[in-house]
This record gives structure tokens, sequence and C-alpha cells, in this order.
């Protein structure tokens, strides 16, 4: 019977390793971010990547979509807060519907 090396990785890996991965998302734009996640789904639908690699680029898109949510979510609060009404500025809800 074939011994098992594969040596699963500790929690503390794990942690560093998702913590250094949201450190360099970080520094990423928006931009570079989308452009990323494209990649990963093109590569996803080419049907050329095996299991392994499938996951982690699931794993690395559902990340890079939460990060571009978050920049989207902080534009828009942005947008509210420099609407101009009435000559002067005022928060108004940013409306999606135009």
């Amino acid at each position: 019977m074939a011994k098992n090396t594969h040596k699963p990785e500790c929690k503390e890996e794990k942690e560093k390793v998702e913590e250094k991965f949201m450190e360099k998302k970080k520094e990423m734009g928006f931009e570079e971010s989308l452009e990323r996640l494209e990649n990963l789904v093109a590569e996803m639908e080419d049907g050329s990547l095996n299991l392994e690699k499938m996951i982690k680029h699931f794993e690395e898109g559902t990340k890079l979509v939460d990060l571009c949510s978050k920049k989207l979510n902080e534009v828009e609060l942005k947008i509210e807060k420099l609407v101009k009404k009435e000559g002067e500025l005022k928060e108004v809800p940013f409306d999606t519907d135009k």
C-alpha cells in the first residue's frame, strides 16, 4: 500500500497564505482585479484545468469577486456624498436604476 506523502498545511500556514493573498489583492486596483477574474474564468471555461487547479481558481475568483464588490460599494458611497443638489453638496442615495 502506498504511503500518503502529502502533508496537509497547518492552520497557521493557511492563515499566513490567506493574509498574504489578501494584502496582495488589496494593492490591486479594481481594473486589475477584474482582469484577473476574467482570466481565471476563461481558464476555467477552457476545460484544461485539473480538479485541484479548478478549485484554486474558484477560490481565488471568489475572493476577487468580494474585493471588486467592496471597491464598487466604496465608490457608490463616495458618489452619494458628492452629489450636488441646489447649489450645495448633499448626500443622496445612489440610484442604480438609471
